[in-house]
């Protein structure tokens, strides 16, 4: 995204933020929000309509998006706990990325001639990023069964796409020795 596109969304979230509506209401109650904002209940069609055509609502859904990312950015400031990520039903084929939900953690597969190679990137902008760099933190990634440690060399026959589609399509990335 550009800075053109990034100025436009802001003037756009802008005039929605600061529309009047005469007689608006909270369209939606904060449980239905915090909901949508975690992404274990989308809203829908209606619900987003309405949160649309309410700039009170709009406002509050705002305030509490943003109180939500103080509390994540702070509690992730105070411990990181671990990381968990899942192969998406659209990965298909060669397996070259996977992420953790939370965006701060990257797994890569890089096929050489001796195999498969995993390859895990810290994004250097998680808020814990300083702190495990400066500790000099170990971690370990493991999929879906117990002896799923990945380190370099790629430890398994099958190619990591159907690796993980096997073991759950799920992995994390943890804090401690491998």
């Amino acid at each position: 995204m550009n800075a053109m596109d990034r100025l436009d969304r802001k003037l756009r979230a802008r005039l929605l933020l600061e529309q009047r509506v005469e007689d608006d209401r909270l369209a939606l109650d904060d449980a239905t929000l915090l909901a949508a904002l975690a992404g274990t209940a989308p809203l829908t069609p209606a619900q987003a309509a309405a949160l649309k055509a309410s700039p009170l609502t709009l406002r509050r859904f705002r305030q509490l998006a943003l109180e939500r990312r103080q509390t994540q950015s702070a509690a992730s400031d105070r411990a990181w706990r671990g990381s968990g990520g899942m192969l998406r039903a659209a990965a298909h084929g060669a397996l070259a990325r996977l992420a953790t939900d939370d965006g701060w953690w990257s797994l890569h597969f890089v096929r050489g001639a001796a195999g498969w190679h995993s390859v895990l990137q810290l994004d250097p902008l998680a808020p814990f990023a300083a702190a495990l760099l400066r500790e000099r933190a170990q971690v370990r990634v493991t999929d879906g069964d117990a002896d799923g440690e990945l380190e370099a060399a790629w430890p398994f026959a099958d190619a990591p796409a159907v690796h993980f589609q096997r073991q759950g399509a799920r992995f994390m990335v943890q804090p401690g020795a491998a």
